[in-house]
């Protein structure tokens, strides 16, 4: 496994500065964040590390050399929008874009893209299957031709009331992906895969690691607390920033020890990259990079 990060807490920072930063801390890789230029109104979303519009192939060229040059590896190209929204400009942008993305991985000679397959969070499951159809089958069929491999974080993007009852992203659970895999019948739609999603949802993050773990094509680093006396109090019905605080892995719920344990016994052995959502930790820029230090710190061990 190669330990890196996720490079959305680094939003102030240019993709050099990203990548210096990376070598001169023992960061062996980095997934970049590639969304369209532009304000995003969500928390760590609409940072772009690199532009995928009107990309080249001397732009590929100068982001490998300065990657490679610093002895940093580019793990994979991240964009997380909602391709199903109910908001149909909204969606046909996140569509062209990925398509964007995945076009400019081809490029620079990367093989995953990180994104989220999205979610009508006011259908059900059922309601979203002949959308999340008609979706991405072109966009995987798009992704295979380019030989780049899709990898769906299992966050369910459910954090507001208008987001009620199912959130943003419909690839949520074990249950589901087993139904998206068979459909799509195509070996290159996987998961970046994030522990701490389960842990809030009150599911075993462990047992996915063996059934899908031909699946598993990237993998996220993030921790959370569940407020036990706030969940008994309110429910699974509630909000679930009601109940839980995203963190830096070694702040929160998972062993750590177990799960990367668990991942190399998948056979894992690919980016391993710590994602930094914690509050505690937001204040300067050299706060965010101190949680990228203290996670890496605390990984390390059991690496």
């Amino acid at each position: 496994m190669k330990l890196g990060f996720q490079s959305a807490i680094l939003a102030d920072l240019s993709f050099e500065q990203v990548i210096d930063f990376a070598a001169e801390n023992a960061f062996e890789c980095v997934e970049l964040m590639c969304w369209p230029k532009g304000a995003s109104e969500r928390k760590y979303a609409g940072v772009t590390h690199i532009d995928v519009t009107d990309f080249t192939p001397e732009k590929a060229k100068y982001y490998l050399d300065y990657a490679a040059d610093k002895g940093v590896e580019i793990s994979a190209l991240g964009y997380y929008p909602n391709p199903l929204s109910p908001d149909t400009e909204e969606a046909e942008v996140a569509v062209t874009h990925i398509k964007r993305v995945i076009d400019a991985a081809a490029m620079m000679g990367l093989d995953v893209v990180n994104t989220f397959v999205g979610n009508d969070w006011t259908k059900s499951v059922d309601g979203n299957w002949p959308r999340f159809i008609e979706t991405w089958k072109p966009l995987l069929a798009h992704a295979g031709a380019k030989g780049i491999k899709i990898g769906i974080e299992n966050c369910a993007m459910y954090f507001t009331a208008d987001e009620w009852p199912s959130g943003k992203n419909l690839a949520r659970s074990p249950a589901i992906w087993r139904r998206m895999f068979a459909d799509m019948g195509v070996d290159h739609f996987g998961l970046n895969y994030d522990p701490s999603h389960f842990v809030w949802m009150q599911m075993d993050y462990m047992k996915p690691l063996t059934e899908f773990a031909s699946r598993i094509f990237h993998a996220h680093a993030k921790d959370v607390r569940v407020d036990r006396e706030r969940l008994d109090d309110l429910g699974t019905m509630a909000l679930p920033l009601e109940y839980h605080d995203p963190c830096i892995p070694g702040e929160g719920d998972i062993d750590w020890g177990k799960y990367i344990a668990g991942l190399k016994a998948s056979g894992f052995d690919g980016a391993f990259c710590i994602e930094v959502e914690d509050k505690n930790y937001e204040d300067s820029l050299a706060s965010r990079k101190k949680a990228l230090l203290l996670a890496r710190d605390h990984l390390r061990q059991f690496m």
